[in-house]
């Protein structure tokens, strides 16, 4: 099955993609992938639904993260393909459901560009609060924009240095809480261990309070996946993917959960409203007086560095899509440097266009994106946890022992992981803003089921014959 993956990526007659990704570079940008909004603010919320027990929330979404990635690894490595986790739904699971996740995968990506893009220019408003909000937005697209059209390498090392930021501002938080709580700093005389249980108890909402922050936990850990993405940019995807994939997981667990730990010790959980980012609290009670702009800098960082991914990733999982036949052909065009520069311009230019959408709608709609982006994510991880079992079944199937990078606990790991993605699906139908973007995300499957019967099923067909015919003549 490898083979003929290999086979006919290659025969698509396009350049292809150069692999000038490095280890490192592969390793920072599935870490920063993951830290961002979600824990910078995006906290606040899961703590209000699950109080302490967050954490045992945060650790079950770890858990996940790790049992998908292991799947999405050991196919990486088996076969390290353009396209990625589309491209093994294409060839394990059928046409329709390579077409479907890597559609989904791209919707993904460009809803949480609109938002991180739109929260740019509001950011900058906070040192220029009379400048045009679309000024920052059009100066951000042209940046990343001109980074991702470039080179694979250049966007590593613009990754990497913005991952560095956010790391070091996590870090830093994390030891200014520590601090607190050996020497009493601020106006905390209550702060301590006790705060986990003195409130309400560890389990204040119970069950239902750890399911519902299940979703804002998962949004978090959202772009974890684009590790099997940058396979096909990897200079050496057989050792690169599984240093990133064992590593990540371990760390983005270590500064999730310590972080959170920090927090809920200091402050009473029922005290952190939501209106201001945790982060703001522990710098303010560290006397920084500058932490609002010092959070602005990280939060920005965070934005830039998640559009930057996002628009990575999904230029790769189209331009393997359209390399198969699976999306319009003109996609798998790539540059000199082997850049799939057609995709990237035109989901800039998609951006261009729902930016001015939504400066038009209130700011709740944020959390509806939010919502959208955790739907479409968990979307994308259940076919990647379904194809890569659909790849160990059957007569052909491979062991454990025939793998290279085999997955752990195979398969109980992976039912547990498929078991938390759909219950995570269903808990988005007990909240207005999760409801209504479980209503979209459903709805565009099914637009683009619909485009897929009419028009995509054919092309693909055609691409078919082609391709056989291509062969016959060699």
């Amino acid at each position: 099955m490898g083979s003929n993956a290999k086979t006919e990526t290659s025969s698509s007659g396009d350049k292809g993609l150069k692999r000038g990704l490095s280890a490192r570079h592969v390793h920072f940008i599935a870490l920063g992938s993951a830290i961002g909004t979600g824990l910078f603010y995006g906290s606040a919320d899961a703590i209000q639904s699950a109080g302490p027990a967050v954490l045992l929330v945060y650790l079950l979404g770890g858990a996940v993260v790790y049992f998908m990635l292991r799947a999405l690894g050991e196919m990486a490595v088996r076969m390290p393909v353009s396209g990625s986790f589309a491209e093994y739904c294409r060839i394990f699971l059928g046409p329709w459901s390579g077409y479907i996740t890597g559609w989904m995968y791209a919707f993904e990506m460009v809803i949480v560009c609109l938002a991180d893009l739109t929260a740019i220019g509001t950011y900058m408003r906070f040192w220029f609060p009379d400048s045009p909000q679309w000024v920052w937005v059009a100066v951000t697209l042209l940046i990343v924009g001109a980074v991702n059209i470039t080179s694979s390498r250049l966007f590593g090392e613009l990754e990497f240095g913005l991952t560095i930021i956010k790391v070091s501002a996590v870090v830093a938080m994390i030891a200014g809480g520590t601090i607190i709580l050996i020497f009493g700093l601020g106006n905390h005389a209550d702060s301590g261990v006790h705060n986990l249980w003195s409130h309400g108890g560890f389990f204040p909402h119970g069950p239902w309070g750890m399911a519902m922050a299940l979703v804002v936990v998962m949004f978090a850990f959202g772009g974890s996946e684009i590790i099997g993405v940058t396979a096909g940019d990897a200079e050496d995807p057989a050792k690169t993917i599984p240093k990133a994939i064992h590593s990540v997981p371990i760390r983005i667990l270590l500064f999730y959960v310590l972080a959170i730990a920090v927090i809920v010790t200091i402050n009473p959980w029922s005290s952190i409203n939501g209106e201001s980012s945790p982060f703001v609290q522990i710098f303010n009670d560290l006397g920084v007086n500058w932490a609002a702009a010092l959070l602005n800098v990280v939060v920005i960082t965070a934005a830039l560095s998640a559009i930057n991914s996002d628009l990575f990733g999904a230029g790769r999982v189209v331009h393997g899509m359209a390399a198969e036949g699976l999306a319009p052909r003109s996609f798998a065009r790539t540059s000199a440097k082997g850049v799939p520069i057609f995709t990237t311009t035109v989901m800039l230019g998609v951006l261009v266009i729902g930016v001015v959408i939504n400066f038009l709608i209130p700011e709740r709609v944020f959390l509806v994106i939010a919502a959208l982006a955790t739907f479409a994510t968990v979307f994308v991880w259940l076919m990647i946890l379904l194809a890569h079992l659909a790849s160990r079944t059957g007569d052909q199937a491979p062991s454990n022992k025939d793998l290279t990078y085999p997955v752990p606990l195979w398969p109980w790991g992976q039912y547990f992981a498929l078991a938390m993605v759909v219950i995570t699906i269903i808990m988005m139908m007990f909240s207005d803003d999760t409801r209504l973007a479980l209503v979209v995300g459903v709805a565009w499957t099914a637009l683009m089921s619909v485009v897929w019967v009419v028009r995509g099923r054919q092309t693909y067909e055609d691409y078919l014959a082609t391709r056989d015919a291509e062969k016959s003549h060699v």
